[in-house]
């Protein structure tokens, strides 16, 4: 193992977007139990520092590679095409108008039937995102066209988190509710 490797090369994967995340998992259990501190304690505290200092390594990067979204983000960045979303907003006009009618969607939505709607659609955007991710960049190789994709993934991910938000909070006013009523 290379403290220097890329996530990829450090498991032992191709530099793609598509992967198998049982595989991915069972590399990390595999990696970690060959850097387990444990193992070197034999050998000594500095060995057992170093032994940490890949364990951390080799979470890292099972982080960013189990996520699709943050793979994404790597395998750009590795292509020299960062995304750089705090620093770049702009996003396609009808993403954005897009955008601004899921707003108004979540805006309206008064029951847990319209945001479970709404989610329904947020997600059927975020699978059609994801595919355009493994069409742009395993196939294409268009790097440029995958960082905007990334970006706007990246929104639907934290709009869909803020639909969930609201249905669980629906969850909690029912039982709430429910609880108050079995009270009295």
């Amino acid at each position: 193992m290379n403290l220097q490797s890329d996530d990829f090369e450090l498991f032992g994967l191709p530099q793609r977007f598509g992967q198998d995340r049982a595989a991915i998992d069972a590399r990390w259990k595999e990696l970690q139990r060959e850097a387990h501190p444990d193992k070197f304690a034999a050998q000594g505290a500095a060995a057992q520092r170093v032994a940490m200092q890949w364990s951390v390594r080799i979470n890292e990067a099972w982080q960013r590679l189990k996520d699709p979204l943050r793979r994404a983000a790597y395998l750009c960045e590795l292509r020299g095409q960062p995304v750089n979303a705090e620093n770049n907003t702009a996003m396609p006009a009808d993403f954005l108008m897009q955008q601004m009618q899921w707003r108004e969607d979540l805006d309206e939505a008064t029951g847990e039937a319209a945001l479970q709607a709404l989610l329904n659609e947020v997600n059927a955007a975020r699978r059609e995102a994801l595919q355009s991710l493994a069409e742009l960049i395993d196939v294409q190789v268009d790097y440029p066209a995958a960082v905007a994709q990334v970006r706007s993934l990246m929104f639907i991910e934290r709009f869909a988190s803020e639909v969930n938000q609201r249905i669980d909070a629906c969850h909690d006013a029912v039982d709430t509710a429910d609880k108050g009523q079995s009270g009295s």
